[in-house]
């Protein structure tokens, strides 16, 4: 069979893209606060435009650093919360490569250099900028939207190290320019680098759009780290607290719905609403390793999962009861087969062996697992429990590599690399899954339903034992 070849998007050759500019809000059809899996979805609407798409996170702590989704061909990248998920910071690295519209009028791109005049002449007026004396770089701010310009080596004795930049620089008033020319002042009456003393004017090196609900400024360097994600309205489902109580039932915190061990799909239903899908369950290949269960193996039972992708859950039922045996949890880190798949659980598991209640306050610290809590923590609070089950695919279906699976009574934990849970517990994420259950010690045997989603690392699994 011919092979079709690969569309590129008309004006995409030399990655000169048009995408709308909105300062504090975002650009093109990314927006501040959007989930990355959302990210994901606008990516897979247009193949043809974004077709070179690069993930980069910490592997050994993906809590640390951000979450990257990076556009080389169109030099732009979304940085996400690595807890939260939700995009913080949109940065674009080479603005040569991107054309940006702002109020009808191009800016960037091969054919439109993004200069000091050009931005100043399309934003307008604001407060001077910071210059950083040790990256030799001034940048501009505006309400949710900055630019930085390289400050030529021979002009930046001229500059102060703060607010401000003493070379050449001019003023606006009116449509009128009045220039100054300052050759080794350190205090000048407009702090504008507009233009440089042999005539001409520094070019935009980087774009950062950020949140303008705080009075952050947000540019290179470690004034990165100030941009957060707008906060979430009032009655938002996204990262709701999902409290576990082992062997009991799950709460969600915003909803109020209860949902117990032996919950029918009707009271599923009534609580959760219609799930986003129902999957017949595949034989358990573990299952081999519970001497209890005598049911004869085929290629599949009678059990079937509903699935909350949104809420990051699964829930299994018992196919000759149809009671909840088991609830899957998602902490959806990169790294994972499952990544991308569910959005992130944010759930709080407490044990009723350390006296741990969602109906009361405890210190999460001590008696408490989120998906945040290192695995090191993991075993202070519940023991050790031995040897891990190894879960595979292949390379071909998961190139990420194995995962390690730790049982617990009522509780089983899928973890990442075992190599560093022995070398460097103390710098891991927790799971990557957990399986919670009702009056018994749970096997690491457990699939989720759906296998042909791809997201790396983390889900967690709640169920009763086989």
């Amino acid at each position: 069979m011919q092979q079709r070849p690969r569309r590129r998007c008309e004006g995409t050759a030399m990655g000169a893209i048009v995408l709308d500019l909105r300062p504090g809000l975002g650009i093109g059809p990314f927006s501040l606060g959007m989930p990355v899996c959302e990210a994901f979805d606008q990516i897979e609407q247009q193949p043809n435009i974004y077709d070179v798409v690069h993930v980069k996170y910490l592997d050994e702590e993906p809590l640390k650093l951000d979450i990257v989704i990076s556009f080389p061909d169109h030099g732009f990248h979304l940085r996400f919360d690595p807890k939260s998920q939700r995009l913080r910071l949109i940065e674009i690295f080479d603005v040569k490569r991107l054309q940006m519209r702002y109020a009808a009028t191009l800016i960037g791109g091969p054919s439109t250099l993004a200069t000091f005049v050009a931005v100043y002449t399309l934003f307008g007026p604001t407060f001077p900028g910071i210059y950083d004396k040790d990256r030799g770089v001034y940048t501009l701010f505006y309400p949710g939207l900055s630019f930085s310009f390289p400050i030529p080596t021979q002009y930046t004795d001229c500059c102060h190290h703060g607010e401000g930049i003493g070379s050449y620089f001019v003023h606006f008033w009116y449509g009128f320019k009045s220039a100054y020319w300052h050759s080794f002042s350190f205090h000048c009456e407009a702090e504008l680098p507009l233009e440089f003393p042999d005539g001409t004017t520094p070019v935009t090196c980087r774009v950062s759009i950020y949140d303008s609900s705080t009075d952050s400024k947000v540019g290179v360097g470690s004034l990165t780290d100030k941009a957060q994600a707008p906060p979430l309205p009032d009655g938002s489902l996204y990262m709701e607290e999902v409290h576990v109580e082992l062997g009991e039932e799950l709460w969600f915190k915003v909803g109020k719905q209860h949902i117990p061990f032996g919950a029918s799909p009707q009271d599923v239903w009534t609580e959760l609403g219609r799930p986003c899908g129902i999957h017949q369950k595949q034989v358990d290949q573990m299952v081999i390793h519970s001497a209890s269960d005598p049911r004869p193996r085929t290629t599949l039972c009678g059990d079937y999962f509903y699935n909350y992708f949104s809420r990051g859950l699964d829930i299994l039922f018992d196919g000759q009861t149809h009671k909840v045996k088991k609830f899957v949890l998602h902490t959806n880190f990169p790294g994972h087969a499952d990544f991308n798949s569910y959005i992130k659980c944010n759930f709080s598991i407490y044990s009723s062996d350390f006296g741990g209640s969602f109906h009361r306050e405890v210190n999460p610290s001590k008696h408490c697992i989120t998906p945040s809590t290192k695995w090191e923590q993991v075993k202070e609070i519940l023991g050790d429990c031995g040897r891990a089950a190894i879960q595979t695919k292949g390379s071909a279906s998961n190139p990420f590599g194995s995962t390690f699976v730790y049982g617990y009574q009522n509780v089983a934990f899928e973890v990442s690399y075992e190599e560093w849970l022995y070398r460097n517990c103390h710098s891991l994420p927790v799971m990557m899954k957990c399986c919670l259950g009702a009056g018994g010690f749970v096997h690491s045997g457990y699939k989720t339903a759906r296998t042909a989603c791809n997201n790396p690392r983390g889900v967690f699994h709640i169920c009763t034992a086989l």
